[in-house]
């Protein structure tokens, strides 16, 4: 007889390229008997990480991984990071242990509903079904693009299989055809366009988009651009705007605000890279192309329901450009390209002493390796790493717990980042709040991480309130955090560790780069709270005109 986790673990092998837990009574057989296939297996020190570094593996490489964690307190402990992946729309697979079949026990919760408050579900399974449920849960996660919950009855952990049928393949799910008369619609509007702009997000590079997108741009003469998930899609740079939204350079998005046709292929449209709705023109015709069925939007002119390279390639055969009629659109920003670039360069050392973070973003924008994947937690801090550093594509830099509006992922997540790009440098970027949220998880990437570099961003206080609630006139005292030395517990656990108090410190860290050694390096930067980001100003501004309304 074939031990009923056997049957899971097998089911699973074929679709599972890591997966990431901690180990407790629900899922202690379920490891063991994993670690009888051919899925790498990491331990991450708290559960919320299991989840996020299963999130992080896909955003990174598009493959899908596993957590696992035990039942009651161990799922409990996931919900956050599964809200996010739901929310981010992340296919990955968590594993939990679940009540016995006789009952629920004191420390037994009804997980299922839990899991369906964030948006999850939940796959049960039993003795005659088990790995069957395990590849229907597999094929739901991959055809909806979202998380599930495979929950297995504590008192069937040691339970046998009581059906070896042959088990079903997954089925991969198909690429959405686009309509015929909504690529004819979207055609026109393109070739008619005299200020054409392509804006491009994650669901683009997901189709394996980038390189039909480019070549319709070039076709139509357009300017492109993208939203922060989707940075760098596009193969001609010097006609891209780069990221839009609160990440995005002024004179750039007021270049987007004058495009008479945007057509938007992979990406949402949320309140964040539409500068709250006021990015396009009122007048501009907005064609978005989405393979999820699109729900209205109200920026949106004419939805294109369909996977992105179909639909681009449909496009491409469909448009019929009236020779001229861009003329000179693209000429503008490579007549003046310096000017689409410009960023604020900091003052060094602000007047409270600490470190200007512009001036620290730029420093280390000239010290990063190329060759790396950026994971970034939330909080404020991400208007210096999303607007200073460089990404080669768009899964090298993951921003995860914004889908959600969490912080305390980072660690967690780039566990998950450097176990799908092991040859590149891990660049982990955190705020102060966040980093000590996370902070078991620090041993996890110092741990597993061959090369990795972490960025604390450490203003001693929760930035994004201090520059929204404090300037509302609230007492910061809550917002304030005791500087902790991060610098120090890295080097505790292993890694190595600096507090850099002025550019000059980075000395260190700079031979460390060029040496190319392998381990984890932790830069405690001191930086000035009295900084602020661009799109937290345009956050604050939206919230006071949303508060006189009222």
């Amino acid at each position: 007889m074939i031990p009923v986790v056997a049957r899971i673990a097998d089911a699973l092998a074929p679709s599972i390229a890591h997966a990431f837990g901690l180990m407790g009574n629900g899922n202690a057989h379920f490891i063991d008997a994993l670690s009888e296939t051919s899925v790498p297996y990491t331990a991450v020190r708290h559960e919320v990480a299991a989840v996020a570094a299963a999130d992080a593996f896909y955003r990174a490489s598009a493959r899908l991984a596993l957590a696992t964690t035990t039942y009651g307190a161990g799922f409990t402990n996931t919900i956050t990071a599964l809200a996010e992946s739901v929310q981010a729309g992340i296919p990955l697979v968590l594993f939990v242990g679940d009540a016995p079949t006789s009952g629920a026990r004191p420390w037994d919760i009804d997980q299922r509903m839990l899991a369906a408050s964030v948006g999850a579900r939940t796959f049960s399974m039993s003795e005659t079904d088990a790995g069957q449920v395990a590849i229907a849960a597999v094929n739901f996660a991959l055809a909806h693009r979202t998380p599930v919950v495979l929950a297995l009855p504590y008192d069937l952990t040691t339970a046998d299989s009581l059906n070896d049928e042959l088990l079903p393949s997954v089925e991969l799910p198909a690429p959405v055809q686009p309509q015929p008369e909504q690529i004819a619609a979207a055609a026109d509007a393109l070739s008619a366009a005299r200020r054409p702009v392509i804006l491009a997000g994650r669901g683009a590079w997901l189709a394996h988009a980038g390189t039909p997108l480019s070549q319709l741009a070039d076709r139509l003469g357009a300017l492109t651009a993208t939203t922060a998930l989707g940075r760098s899609l596009f193969e001609r740079p010097e006609y891209d705007l780069g990221t839009v939204g609160g990440f995005g350079q002024e004179a750039a998005m007021e270049l987007v605000g004058d495009a008479d046709v945007i057509l938007v292929a992979g990406a949402s449209l949320n309140q964040f890279s539409t500068r709250f709705g006021t990015l396009f023109s009122p007048d501009a015709t907005v064609i978005r192309i989405d393979d999820r069925d699109p729900a209205a939007h109200p920026a949106v002119t004419i939805p294109v329901h369909g996977d992105v390279a179909l639909a681009t390639d449909g496009l491409l055969a469909a448009i019929r450009p009236v020779q001229g009629t861009t003329a000179g659109w693209r000429d503008q920003l490579v007549t003046d390209a310096a000017r689409f670039r410009i960023r604020e360069a900091g003052v060094g050392l602000c007047d409270d002493g600490r470190l200007d973070p512009r001036s620290v973003a730029i420093r280390l924008a000239s010290s990063l390796p190329d060759n790396r994947v950026t994971v970034t937690d939330g909080g404020h801090f991400l208007g210096w790493s999303n607007t200073y550093w460089s990404a080669s594509s768009p899964n090298r830099v993951l921003m995860v717990g914004t889908a959600f509006q969490t912080i305390g992922l980072g660690f967690g997540s780039a566990v998950g980042a450097a176990a799908a790009l092991p040859d590149a440098t891990l660049v982990v970027s955190t705020g102060d709040g966040g980093g000590l949220m996370a902070l078991a998880d620090l041993d996890s990437v110092i741990r597993t991480a061959k090369r990795g570099v972490i960025v604390v961003w450490n203003d001693a206080a929760y930035g994004a309130e201090i520059h929204m609630y404090g300037r509302m006139g609230l007492g910061t005292t809550p917002m304030l955090i005791d500087e902790a030395d991060f610098a120090g517990i890295a080097r505790s656990l292993g890694g190595r560790g600096d507090v850099i108090r002025s550019l000059d410190d980075f000395a260190d860290f700079d031979k460390w780069v060029e040496s190319g050694a392998d381990g984890v390096y932790l830069l405690d930067c001191r930086i000035s709270a009295s900084v602020v980001a661009p799109y937290q100003e345009e956050i604050y501004e939206r919230a006071v005109t949303v508060s006189a309304r009222s």
